[in-house]
């Protein structure tokens, strides 16, 4: 059909004026649960084929309810090298084909798609999923998927390409592998070639809630069901910002695309690589979405500190009426989600943020939380945000009643569920807040042994920031099937590129500057190591970070432990005294020394491999081999 000027000109507007700094955060006011949707075996109406080249724009207005914009693009775009038709002047196809329309940006990025839906609402992309088999509606409403082989993220099909600029600022080594530069622009254009009879999906918005330091990005890919995910999980733009959105970075999933190992150059038939210079981002062979949450995660920690701007993988709230602001550091399944998810604060964000000198923003807009094992009574919050728009992956559904059963973990005990920031009750709109008061490490503890409350010194922080031990949990990646004690630096090295060192500087000097106090929790397990003793109830761990918070902790409420080097709480409001010494959890108590010493040893040793680190720092350890 043919462009019309008015169409043109909704695609088209002039840029919105740049704001000098984010607007105070408000509470924002939660979605209406709404009823569950009733489109499991309703087809999806195809859009209406346009031919001889030309190119069909429909935009549709956004459903009552939807404060962000729904722009549904959908076309046969004409192959390369082939103009668009138009009315007879060709002035309305030369503006579509110009890089600053969606269209132009398209095939600028070299890809000529069968049809191309863009930024569809949560409803629609969930009928179309359903309709084109990827999932089915669950009885809370929410969208169901099974990701297949892969059910957590694969590191070892994770890469970087290794050109000019990354060369001598990436941290290479296990974690950031190289890529070569020829070795990405060929799987570039196979993808390219594999999309051309494709329908893909697009959606258009941002990485980062400050507009003074978000990204703008594009996600194409080929399920609905992940197009519905990107758009619950990044930042949604207004019908303005969509309509002259040009992105700074893009992500090209295909699911349905396999590479040849032997003569691509990846580890397996799946692989995710990070071009930086490019700003490209390739996922393919898998069709876990955490991929690609975590890959843009990898660019803005390697991005935002050229810009002074501290990454950080980590929660984030706020006291009510726009108080102090607390964070959570950990990795996944410490607790980040459940315990930044606090009825009496308001919600930044549950994952990544970052921290400039106006305050915490949320990279994010939605959370990505773990539910093996969720009840409504331990997690409510996260329980009711399991609703129509919702993305639940890899949750088993009980026979006809398509009820989750989030205790089964027959799949992955890395089951999860993704739903949009404003499904939580109180959530801070927008995503910022000032610079906070209080920090908490996070750890989960498989040995049994750490303390479950600790005071850290600044030293000791930073000791604990670059060390980032934890217990890697069932699922979270390909093969971990029980708990595994790792340290992983700034808790979250799969996601750093840049050496730890830079990032423990620019903690080091947000502490000094804004006299934050750092507490170290540990949510892991109590009475014995993992298969022997049991995980810290949620119900302590909440208490212990609420007395943390709200700044109930006395400072004579302490005992020194001399072998791990920590100022221990003895008592906290809502928490047995006996749960927070691990050592008289345990029935063999010479077992009990024996696993602290290995765990002393074990911090000592993984610290060895960090040159160059002030005594103070160093000396702010455990120590296995005496007394402090």
């Amino acid at each position: 059909m043919v462009v019309t000027p008015v169409h043109f000109r909704l695609l088209r507007p002039a840029l919105p004026p740049a704001e000098p700094a984010p607007a105070p955060p408000q509470p924002r006011q939660p979605r209406a649960a709404t009823e569950s949707h009733k489109f499991a075996h309703i087809p999806c109406r195809p859009p209406a084929a346009s031919g001889g080249g030309r190119q069909e724009i429909i935009i549709r207005p956004r459903p009552a309810g939807f404060a962000n914009a729904s722009q549904h693009a959908v076309g046969r775009l004409p192959s390369r090298g082939r103009a668009l038709s138009s009315r007879g002047d060709g002035s309305a196809a030369a503006a579509l084909a110009s890089p600053s329309s969606f269209e132009g940006q398209v095939r600028s990025f070299g890809l000529a798609p069968s049809r191309i839906h863009r930024n569809l609402p949560p409803d629609e992309l969930a009928r179309m999923a359903v309709a084109r088999g990827e999932g089915t509606v669950a009885s809370t409403g929410s969208l169901s998927v099974q990701t297949g082989r892969y059910t957590g993220r694969s590191p070892d099909d994770r890469y970087i390409v290794d050109d000019e600029m990354t060369h001598g600022t990436v941290d290479w080594g296990r974690i950031n592998h190289p890529f070569s530069p020829d070795s990405f622009a060929r799987l570039l254009d196979k993808m390219r070639a594999s999309a051309a009879s494709a329908d893909l999906f697009a959606f258009d918005g941002f990485v980062g809630a400050d507009r003074g330091n978000r990204l703008p990005v594009r996600i194409l890919g080929d399920r609905a069901w992940q197009s519905l995910f990107a758009r619950q999980m990044f930042v949604r733009p207004t019908d303005e910002e969509l309509a002259s959105h040009v992105p700074e970075f893009t992500v090209l999933c295909l699911n349905g695309f396999e590479a040849d190992p032997g003569e691509d150059g990846t580890n397996s038939n799946a692989f995710i690589l990070i071009d930086l210079t490019r700003r490209i981002v390739l996922i393919g062979g898998t069709h876990y979405a955490g991929e690609i949450k975590k890959s843009m995660f990898t660019v803005m920690n390697y991005v935002l500190p050229a810009k002074g701007v501290f990454p950080m993988h980590c929660s984030a709230n706020l006291a009510r009426g726009g108080g102090e602001t607390a964070l959570f550091f950990g990795l996944s399944g410490t607790g980040k989600t459940s315990l930044s998810a606090d009825p009496a604060r308001g919600l930044i964000g549950d994952d990544e943020h970052g921290w400039s000198d106006r305050g915490v923003f949320n990279f994010e807009g939605g959370c990505y939380a773990k539910c093996i094992n969720l009840t409504r009574e331990a997690e409510p919050q996260i329980w009711d945000a399991i609703r129509a728009g919702a993305v639940l992956e890899n949750v088993v559904l009980s026979g006809e009643s398509r009820m989750p059963d989030f205790a089964d973990g027959t799949l992955t005990e890395n089951t999860r569920a993704a739903y949009p920031l404003d499904y939580i009750p109180g959530a801070v709109s927008p995503s910022v807040g000032g610079h906070p008061r209080v920090i908490v490490f996070l750890t989960a503890d498989a040995l049994g042994v750490l303390p479950p409350l600790s005071s850290l010194t600044r030293d000791s922080a930073m000791y604990h920031f670059m060390s980032g031990y934890t217990s890697k949990l069932a699922g979270t990646e390909r093969g971990i099937k029980e708990p595994r004690a790792v340290f992983s630096e700034c808790f979250g090295a799969p996601f750093m590129p840049r050496p730890a060192a830079e990032y423990a500087r620019m903690l080091g000097e947000k502490l000094d500057r804004h006299r934050t106090s750092v507490y170290l929790v540990n949510t892991g397990w109590s009475g014995g190591p993992y298969g022997v003793g049991r995980r810290i109830k949620i119900g302590y761990s909440r208490a212990m970070v609420s007395a943390v918070v709200n700044g109930s902790l006395g400072a004579a409420d302490y005992r020194r432990d001399r072998l791990f080097n920590l100022d221990v709480a003895t008592a906290c409001p809502g928490v047995p005294p006996e749960v927070l010494d691990p050592r008289s959890t345990w029935d063999d108590k010479e077992a009990y020394d024996e696993s602290a010493r290995r765990l002393a040893r074990m911090f000592a040793d993984n610290f060895a491999k960090f040159k160059n680190v002030p005594p103070d720092v160093l000396d702010a350890g455990p120590q296995p081999d005496g007394a402090a």
